[in-house]
């Protein structure tokens, strides 16, 4: 006989689960002992916030494709959880929670710190049960974590913290904890129908997403053969090499003119991996073809005539083969000489000498130092613009909160990176206002000695609500953020922080945080222009142009630039 939360954490072991993020408390506490009692085996990380935990399961899931675990107590501590868990549902992570819940007898009676966990989680969650008794435990716990890799979401197990301590013998399971792989390919005819759509195309252009990442070699392959050049979308940057030749950058409201023009012009449309939601930046009319592992993506956001259903390196692996060499290469060379102009431009800002630092050097600092297998966690913002647009990424790994975009994403994120991979490089790049949304667990990569560089991009504001609202017409409100010195903070909590102002100061102070032994601050005190996107609508430029009108008779110290040099900058 055994405590059934000792089975429990024999169970998540053989799942090939070593560590989980969260806070103990009255509610979890009989599994927490379990945890304590299996610490070598199963290592317990506790942070300051159970968002924090929730984030960090959902990083470490979208950096390995193993299931991140997080838990927490009934009440507030489940309530934190949520932002984390939709992060990982929207971005199709693999999560599992283990929330406590108050004690069996007192379920329903309006308890202290009992709300209603199932229908809290329900719309969060892939998988969503309150366990009744001790006996349903290891089996359902098999199902969640089962169905939390099929369903790439979260998984939510809740369980009243007395049935952890009742004695069981689980000797026979209803369920096991075997993952079945998936070996779908696609019909052959379909694959054939593709091979001839490429080949009539004389303009065919390639949008490569996150389910490109595996197939990077493959990727550069079939573009280099069709004559394609490839954009990409943000969870996708480093599918193919920002450097390569055949690179339009990235898409969308953050991507490049070349990308831009590149969709208005082709004539066939390869997604690979992607279900890129911006239907505005993709071609007016154009064939199109979608390779995706999940059969609801395709052709759920553009119509395609012909869709591939599979792993995105074996269908690319048997597509190649099957197309034609394009001998005609006038769209890419076209496409090409865009890419290099561009490139042009954005050396021109990293290498620009100024007397406050701008994103790009800052940028460009880290990319002379960043390891070829390095890991960045990146946060949301205007410093997600720059991350995207400046730093060229090849092998190495870049971690996001893509599609539910929240705020304080960088900092877990590089925690479970390292704890991860704790032999690479890890950087968290941060604006201050996503930092200091989950600062507090600074202290637990001090803590838990987690080495890490966050670079913390100090403009003293909400900076991409800041010019939002300036696109949109307005006079900017709200988004003043104050001065925090966030190397002093650094300091206080055991780490190491430096303040920076300079480009010769960055340079320094990146040698030496690289071989810290400690985790690393640098507050970076720079000055921006706004985030302009690669192509601007004359939408965006009127309303800009109307901010620009609005502001200068709102305050009288705000001299009016001549508006045909904003639109000239603008455009």
């Amino acid at each position: 006989m055994a405590r059934t939360g000792e089975i429990l954490a024999d169970i998540l072991e053989r799942w090939g689960v070593d560590h989980l993020y969260g806070m103990p408390g009255d509610s979890i506490n009989e599994f927490v002992e379990e945890l304590r009692k299996a610490r070598n085996e199963l290592c317990f990380y506790q942070v300051r916030h159970e968002e924090v935990g929730a984030l960090a399961a959902g990083a470490y899931a979208k950096l390995t494709g193993k299931i991140g675990v997080c838990l927490s107590i009934a009440g507030p501590g489940a309530i934190h959880l949520l932002n984390g868990l939709y992060d990982a549902k929207a971005d199709g992570a693999p999560v599992l929670v283990i929330a406590g819940q108050v004690h069996s007898t007192q379920i329903g009676t309006d308890a202290f710190q009992e709300i209603n966990l199932e229908r809290m989680f329900d719309d969060a969650a892939v998988f969503n049960k309150r366990v009744q008794s001790h006996e349903q435990l290891p089996d359902l716990l098999n199902q969640a974590i089962r169905t939390a890799y099929a369903e790439k979401g979260p998984a939510v197990l809740i369980v009243p913290d007395d049935l952890f301590a009742e004695k069981a013998e689980w000797d026979q399971p209803l369920t096991s904890d075997i993952l079945a792989e998936t070996t779908g390919f696609p019909d052959q005819k379909d694959m054939k129908l593709a091979a001839e759509m490429i080949d009539r195309a004389k303009k065919p252009v390639i949008l490569a997403g996150k389910g490109a990442l595996g197939a990077k070699e493959e990727l550069a392959l079939l573009a280099e053969k069709i004559g394609a050049p490839v954009a990409v979308s943000l969870p996708g940057k480093g599918a193919i090499s920002d450097t390569h030749p055949l690179s339009l950058g990235h898409i969308g409201q953050i991507g490049t003119k070349q990308s831009y023009w590149a969709m208005q012009e082709t004539d066939l449309l390869i997604m690979i991996g992607t279900s890129f939601p911006y239907r505005e930046f993709l071609p007016e009319k154009a064939d199109a073809i979608q390779i995706d592992l999940e059969t609801k993506f395709i052709g759920k956001r553009y119509p395609v005539a012909c869709g591939l259903n599979g792993d995105a390196k074996k269908v690319l692996e048997s597509l190649i083969p099957s197309v034609s060499y394009k001998k005609d290469r006038k769209f890419l060379e076209d496409s090409k000489k865009r890419i290099e102009s561009w490139r042009k431009e954005i050396e021109k800002d990293k290498e620009l000498e100024t007397d406050k630092l701008m994103p790009p050097q800052v940028m460009a600092e880290v990319q002379k130092v960043l390891a070829d297998d390095a890991i960045l966690s990146v946060d949301v913002g205007n410093v997600t613009v720059w991350a995207a647009r400046y730093l060229d990424l090849d092998r190495q790994s870049m971690l996001l909160s893509s599609w539910l975009a929240t705020m304080g994403c960088g900092l877990p994120g590089a925690i479970s990176a390292k704890v991860a991979e704790p032999e690479k490089q890890v950087w968290a790049l941060c604006g201050d206002g996503g930092f200091t949304m989950v600062m507090q667990d600074f202290v637990t990569a001090v803590r838990y000695k987690l080495p890490f560089v966050t670079v913390i991009f100090n403009n003293q504001k909400l900076g991409m609500i800041h010019y939002e609202q300036q696109q949109m017409g307005h006079i900017e409100y709200g988004t003043e953020l104050g001065s925090i010195d966030f190397a002093a903070f650094a300091e206080a909590c055991g780490g190491i922080g430096v303040r920076i102002e300079s480009r010769d100061e960055m340079r320094m102070a990146l040698k030496q945080a690289l071989h810290a032994d400690r985790p690393v601050i640098l507050d970076v005190q720079i000055q921006e222009e706004p985030p302009l996107p690669g192509n601007i609508s004359y939408d965006q430029a009127i309303h800009y142009t109307e901010y620009m009108v609005k502001k200068f008779f709102s305050d009288k110290s705000v001299s009016l630039p001549p508006i045909g040099k904003s639109l000239k900058r603008l455009f």
